[in-house]
Parts: structure tokens; sequence; C-alpha cells
């Protein structure tokens, strides 16, 4: 497919800045695959279309305070740093992402905090904008990481236009988040409240988690029309022994296995056989999925309503057929649903 196939008018206020008061109050279009039914639902109700026995597969990412702001040396210029992923705990050496990239350069010093107690050497250039950070700092491993983060601020979306508050701290971040690693918080997630996940016990749907650790490359810009062409990041990703034996006996047992959100699904793709039997991994995955794809595991699968040329929405058509999501996004609009990481979901069913 072309990526010219998922453009779409977005109104710029359907963009949601700020997260519903309740966890699982967003509102929830439902899409059945086998009809052109849509339903509106409120998001508590997305148990509905689930019975005993049926599993949930959770990403347990959790997002770290990624974004940093500082100053360069003898300039004193003001620089963001964006944190990717740590490269070497001993020598604190880290992959980052700075803004403005041309003026900082190899042997550059950065100060962070508001006494400027954290310091950083620019130790090499690994893109036009990304580089490798050395933090200058003696003491215990854990103290580096608790200052470290505790100037750091909540990585919440550019497309938000906004600065990050104190309620991101909680928001952006899924209740059941454990795995420290991800940029990016798994969207589908934020919307399961505590309380849910207590109906899903009570009404002995099952679930469980892997990891995922949600990076920046979803989210940047595809430069090619030819999809085939374009190279995802690779993300760091752990599916367990013990998820597997529980997802595959459900599949055995001709249950239904919903993948909450795109990361899952892509974790799940990654490693499932030929069989549709999911398989344990621990390393990376560079996967890309778009329209046409045979999904051999999954037969549900929640997501937020993604921005338009994204990644996401691309998984979310494979998923659902091309044509029935991009009518649904069309009706979500009409409707006014909101979109983005903060907006409302998007569940798709047999």
């Amino acid at each position: 497919m072309k990526l010219s196939q998922f453009k779409f008018n977005l109104p710029e206020e359907l963009i949601a800045k700020y997260p519903t008061a309740h966890r699982d109050e967003a509102r929830l279009l439902v899409v059945h695959k086998k009809s052109d039914q849509l339903e509106h639902k409120a998001f508590k109700e997305v148990l509905d279309y689930f019975n005993k026995g049926d599993f949930f597969i959770f990403n347990d990412t959790k997002v770290f305070p990624a974004r940093l702001f500082g100053n360069k040396e003898k300039t004193g210029a003001k620089i963001e740093v964006f944190l990717l992923r740590e490269l070497n705990p001993d020598q604190h050496l880290w992959d980052v992402l700075v803004n403005p990239a041309r003026k900082i350069r190899i042997g550059n010093k950065l100060y962070f905090g508001e006494n400027e107690e954290l310091v950083a050497e620019v130790i090499d250039n690994t893109t036009s904008r990304g580089r490798t950070l050395r933090f200058l700092y003696d003491g215990p491993y854990d103290e580096f990481k608790k200052q470290l983060f505790s100037i750091g601020e909540t990585p919440i979306p550019e497309y938000l236009e906004r600065s990050a508050e104190p309620e991101d701290v909680d928001r952006y971040q899924n209740i059941f988040a454990q795995n420290e690693g991800a940029v990016v918080a798994p969207a589908a997630g934020l919307h399961f409240s505590r309380e849910l996940m207590k109906r899903m016990e009570i009404r002995d749907i099952d679930f469980g988690f892997l990891t995922l650790h949600n990076g920046l490359g979803a989210y940047r810009m595809i430069d090619v029309e030819d999809l085939t062409k374009h190279k995802m990041e690779s993300e760091q990703m752990i599916i367990t022994e013990e998820l597997c034996e529980k997802v595959n006996r459900a599949k055995d047992a001709e249950k239904n296995i919903c993948a909450v959100g795109t990361s899952v699904l892509r974790a799940v793709e990654t490693t499932v056989s030929t069989d549709g039997h999911l398989k344990p991994k621990d390393g990376w995955t560079n996967k890309f999925i778009f329209p046409p794809y045979d999904f051999t595991l999954t037969n549900s699968l929640i997501t937020n309503f993604h921005l338009p040329y994204s990644t996401l929405l691309m998984m979310a058509c494979a998923f659902g057929g091309y044509e029935k999501v991009i009518n649904a996004y069309e009706e979500a609009i009409k409707e006014k649903y909101a979109f983005g990481a903060y907006g409302d979901a998007m569940l798709i069913v047999d």
C-alpha cells in the first residue's frame, strides 16, 4: 500500500489535549469486522463483548521521565534533551535526541537542574538529532538515576502542544505499568481503571502481560510513498513462557484473544508461529505491519484513534480491514471522537 492512502483531514480540535476525568469514561467505537455495523459505546462497556475464559494481553512497560531541559556550557543556550535508552549503566551513557541539534557538538557539556547539579558530556553524534551523552556523576547508580529522573519531565507527545503538568505523571502511565523503559505510553491501556480490571476478574476474563518498550520510532514521519521500503526502528520486548502457556491454552479452547494496543499486536506478531501459537522471546522487534496482513492469534484489538500517516493507524487498518477502519475514522470525525494518546478508543471485533 501507499503512504498517501493513510491521509485524512483531522480537525485540530479533535486532538485530545487532556485525558478524561476517569480512565474508563472515554468513548468507544466498536467496529465489527464481519459486518458494516458500528456501535457507539462508553469504554467501561468494553467487557460486554467478551466472555468467560477470553484473554486480554496488556503491555506492562513503564514510561520514564525522558524529557530534560538544560543549558549549554559557556553560551547558556537553552537545550532540550530527550532520553531514548540507557546504553551503559556503569558509565552513565545514554542515547538521546537534542534540540536544537546544530548547536550541540561532541565535547560540549550540558547542565541540568535548578542549580545545574547534573552535568553531561556529548561524546558521539549518532543521527542528525541523535547524540550519545555521558553523565558525569560519581555517586552510587541508584542516586544518579533518582536525580536524573527527578529533573526529567513526563514525555507527553509533542502533538499535544503543551508542557507536561503534574497530572501527566499519573495519567500518561498504565495502572499496571512496572517494567521501566518506554518513552511513549501504550495508549490503549490508559483506559483501563482498577474497577474495570476487577470486573474482568469477576467475569472470569483472563489477562496477562508482555513488555514492549515503546520508542519514538512508530511516531516518526514516514518519508517513502511505498510502505514496503519503510524500516521501523527496533524496540526491546519480552514475552515470557508463562504468558505463552496462558494465551495458547485460551487459543486452543477457541476463546477470544484481545490485543490491548498496537504495541501488543507488534510483539505478538513478532513471535507467533504458523499454527497460531505464541512463542517466548527476550530481544528486539522492528516488525512493520500494514495491510494486507493475516493475523493468526488475536481476533480483537483495542486501540486509540491515531493521527494521519501513523504506523499505528496502518496496523489498525491491517487488523480491521483498510476500508472498514477508514470508514470508522470518518464516522469518528463526524461524531467528534477525541484522537491521540489521551483520546477515545476503538474496539475491533469479529
